[in-house]
């Protein structure tokens, strides 16, 4: 589903004015790639890229050429996870953020009987 203009502007200008926010959208992305929401993943980095660095200087620091970029978050685009955390990095050094996983027992799921 493409986003209005409206809307991505609207984004665009609270992310500019709002630090919590941008740290917002890189968390949700990693969440939404960790529950193999590839998409919603790509939206949510792209508009955190548009709305902050832009694509040019995100180039630079990854040295990835911006198109290639623009084509990784775009909707057809299937960007590896080493070209994720490629692009995480910068990101979150941008926001003075890092990345720390923690884990969790997963819910408890029915035992498979042995055979």
């Amino acid at each position: 589903m493409a986003l209005t203009k409206d809307f991505q502007e609207t984004v665009a200008a609270r992310a500019k004015k709002d630090p919590e926010f941008r740290l917002g959208l890189l968390q949700e992305a990693i969440s939404a790639l960790q529950d193999n929401e590839l998409d919603v993943a790509k939206q949510l980095l792209a508009d955190y890229v548009n709305a902050t660095a832009g694509y040019k200087k995100l180039s630079v620091l990854t040295k990835t050429p911006e198109k290639s970029l623009m084509r990784m978050l775009g909707p057809k685009g299937n960007p590896t996870i080493e070209n994720f955390f490629c692009l995480l990095s910068p990101l979150l050094s941008n926001e003075n953020a890092r990345l720390v996983v923690h884990s969790q027992p997963s819910r408890s799921r029915p035992k498979r009987p042995n055979r």
